[in-house]
């Protein structure tokens, strides 16, 4: 699936909230450090994922991403599923990041690979709900 530039661009200057579930108890955690890929698929530092790595290998990578501009109130939620990566250019980068913003005191262990699969309007209005193409 294509991400549209509106999503990508409330995608790459927003918080996202991260969704996960297994056996009926599910689990949200905000990330901080994330980015959107040239080719689409969402990443993200995995500092303190325990629980959502956990639902992933539960549920076949089912994953839900919430993102939204607290001032316009635009917003998604995209689904898909998320791959975990501890090894590469991508982890290391994320490495050096958290590295760098909690001085030592933390590290990203991997970076998850989101594929959007599906991408609904969130934003109150007419096209709320709406499934985009």
């Amino acid at each position: 699936m294509k991400l549209s530039d509106d999503v990508k661009k409330v995608l790459k200057n927003n918080l996202w909230d991260l969704a996960t579930c297994a056996d009926g108890h599910p689990n949200v955690v905000p990330v901080a450090f994330k980015d959107v890929m040239d080719d689409g698929k969402l990443v993200v530092g995995d500092v303190f994922l325990q629980k959502t790595l956990e639902n992933l290998a539960a549920n076949d990578g089912r994953i839900a991403i919430s993102v939204y501009d607290a001032k316009s109130l635009e917003g998604y939620q995209i689904q898909g599923r998320a791959v975990h990566e501890t090894e590469g250019e991508l982890v290391q980068t994320f490495k050096g990041m958290v590295e760098q913003m909690f001085h030592g005191a933390a590290t990203a262990k991997g970076a998850l690979i989101i594929t959007p699969e599906t991408v609904i309007v969130t934003t109150p209005g007419k096209d709320n709900k709406k499934v985009l193409d």
